[in-house]
């Protein structure tokens, strides 16, 4: 079940991201699941791996995008590349996900969440992606699941990856990446633009503002990655990333019909890491770090956000032998949340936190136990755990079975947004929400087939809504701890390879609820799934991915309906020569038309060809 914990200093996403054949898919280091590095087939979680492979192949467009192909996960977005998007894992609140990259959260202490629309896929090497509560690891927010993005690392000779494109929408990108290393040095740096005249976002034609015009977008970014041994057992890493984007949007009734407003939203993200093998059974990480996510809206109804997030933490891991291991967490963090141009809810606050973790094999059977109690400077102290066990029955079957709580601390926004006349008083008595989940699986794995199915029962409760005046002491209305919500269902994966073609399948059956209402969740459809065929020719490698949801309501008293959708999406990747690739990707091959979001229009068909040159120098 362990591996040997030395592994902590050189386990590298690039390494080990690396397209895996079928057979030993299972074999992959994971890292997300429990801290620490595991193989995927140990992890007594529901977990997927997205490499960088996959990523180049059918990234078109955000990581949002690239997580829709994900068992478990449904997006939804306001229109086209860069416009707002939500990740909804297991039904749950977009803010009830944490995100990580290269293991520093980003969030945002306005609304919750992190702006999914903001992080490019040219910078990533991997996605890891946890399902199911997971505070007594993490901490707040982690209440639907957790992904992790991890950038390009560098190993081995200097490698350079250039990449330029274009396509429709009038959409143009660029890319470079230059990566390398060896056992005492490593570096990666990473440099990326994308552009785009973009398309009509808003469809509310019958609004008298309703302005017809495209909605492009601009995204610059970049990373640095850099790796060194400065003692026997010791290595240092210093991590930074930038993005940028600015998106034309329509801002309907508050703003004249000629108008051009624009979404400036920045990303940044830094860590300064030193890992360290003191003997052979016990390791060290120490971080510091810190995210910031500012939103600015601009010229007309301007409202600016920032958002900044403060870290350090140190994990310790002991392995007592092959069997059984301990890992401890101690960590600190502290919010900052300023709202320019908008009174109220703004403020800071800070979280310690102690955690403690044991991973324990006995024979075919598994044991990983999680606790974790996190002091907040606003409401005081709060306990998770969590205890999943996984079972080997023979013939390439594994059973598992976990259950969890997780809380999501109410954002800074939240507790300090009142207005009028109670301005600044706040609202001090807003609790963490909080989830309760139950879950069972069962996988088989045989040749080049695997499949697993997981059910899952997640009871939230105090769910944060804003409420209008009445509802609380606010004479304007206020957020208070008024929902419910019980999300139950399950979720199936698999793969196999028939001849020279490989499958993949997801399918999803939830039923999202407000546990007050009975009605159906908004913006969460109760049947979703995805079909993916690909296959290799000589130097050609040809994919298409199938993806089809059911109908879903954009309201809480479900009046409003979106119909449900299909679509085929299209790749093919040719190598033509030494370190040259060339590759087309279509989606929405049928230019269908449909809405995730209520009167924001998807782009139609559109189509991108991208020109890929990674020479080993």
């Amino acid at each position: 079940m362990a591996l040997a914990l030395s592994t902590l200093l050189t386990l590298s996403p690039a390494a080990s991201a690396q397209s895996a054949a079928p057979a030993n898919r299972l074999d992959e280091v994971t890292v997300t699941g429990t801290r620490s590095p595991m193989k995927l087939s140990d992890v007594a979680a529901d977990l997927t791996v997205i490499n960088r492979d996959t990523i180049e192949r059918q990234g078109f467009g955000n990581i949002a995008a690239l997580l829709r192909n994900v068992a478990g996960l449904q997006i939804v977005s306001n229109g086209g590349p860069g416009n707002a998007s939500s990740v909804f894992v297991r039904g749950a609140e977009t803010r009830h996900t944490v995100v990580l990259i290269d293991g520093v959260r980003i969030d945002g202490q306005s609304t919750g969440g992190a702006r999914w629309e903001n992080l490019p896929l040219s910078l990533i090497d991997r996605v890891e992606v946890l399902k199911g509560p997971a505070s007594a690891l993490y901490g707040s927010d982690a209440i639907g699941g957790v992904v992790q993005i991890f950038t390009r690392q560098g190993s081995g000779r200097p490698q350079l990856d250039l990449g330029v494109g274009h396509g429709s929408l009038g959409q143009t990108k660029a890319d470079v990446s230059l990566l390398g290393g060896n056992a005492d040095f490593d570096y990666a740096g990473s440099l990326a633009v994308d552009r785009g005249t973009g398309f009509n976002v808003y469809a509310l034609t019958t609004n008298k503002n309703y302005n017809p015009d495209n909605d492009g977008w601009r995204n610059y970014n970049g990373s640095l990655r850099l790796g060194a041994r400065v003692a026997e057992g010791q290595r240092l890493e210093l991590i930074g990333l930038k993005s940028r984007s600015d998106v034309g949007y329509d801002a309907g009734t508050f703003v004249g019909k000629d108008s051009d407003d624009r979404g400036i939203t920045e990303s940044l993200a830094a860590k300064l890491s030193l890992k360290s093998s003191w003997t052979n059974a016990l390791s060290t990480q120490l971080s510091v770090g810190q995210t910031e996510e500012n939103y600015e809206t601009r010229p007309n109804s301007p409202y600016l956000s920032r958002t900044r997030i403060r870290s350090a933490s140190l994990l310790g891991f002991y392995r007592f032998n092959d069997q059984h291991q301990v890992n401890g967490v101690l960590e600190r963090r502290e919010d900052r949340l300023v709202n320019v141009d908008l009174q109220g809810g703004s403020g800071t606050r800070s979280q310690n936190a102690v955690g403690l973790s044991y991973l324990g094999s006995f024979g075919p059977v598994s044991l990983q136990a999680h606790g974790r109690h996190d002091d907040d400077s606003d409401f005081g102290g709060i306990d998770t755990g969590s205890l999943a066990a996984g079972v080997k029955l023979g013939g390439g079957f594994r059973l598992t079975a976990s259950t969890g709580n997780a809380f999501r601390a109410p954002t800074l926004y939240h507790r300090g947004s009142v207005y009028g006349p109670d301005i600044g008083k706040g609202f001090p008595e807003l609790r963490p929400e909080r989830g309760h989940n139950r879950e069972a699986g069962l996988a088989w794995a045989q040749g080049s087939v695997d499949v697993a199915i997981t059910t899952f029962r997640n009871r939230v409760n105090d769910l944060i809504a804003f409420g209008a005046a009445g509802t609380c002491r606010s004479t304007q209305g206020c957020y208070t701890n008024v929902a419910r919500a019980m999300l139950k269902g399950t979720s199936l994966k698999g793969g196999a390879d028939l001849g020279p073609v490989r499958l993949s399948a997801t399918a999803d059956f939830l039923d999202p609820t407000d546990a007050a209402t009975g009605r159906q969740l908004q913006r969460r459809a109760k049947r979703f799934g995805t079909l993916r065929a690909e296959t290799t020719l000589s130097a050609w490698t040809l994919g298409a991915n199938v993806v089809g949801s059911g109908e879903r309501f954009d309201d809480a008293a479900n009046k409003v309906r979106l119909g449900g959708y299909g679509l085929l999406n299209l790749d093919a990747q040719y190598a033509f020569a030494k370190d040259w690739r060339l590759q087309l990707n279509v989606d929405n091959t049928f230019d269908r038309t449909y809405q995730t979001a209520n009167n924001f229009n998807q782009a139609g068909r559109t189509w991108f060809v991208t020109l890929r040159y990674s020479p080993t120098l």
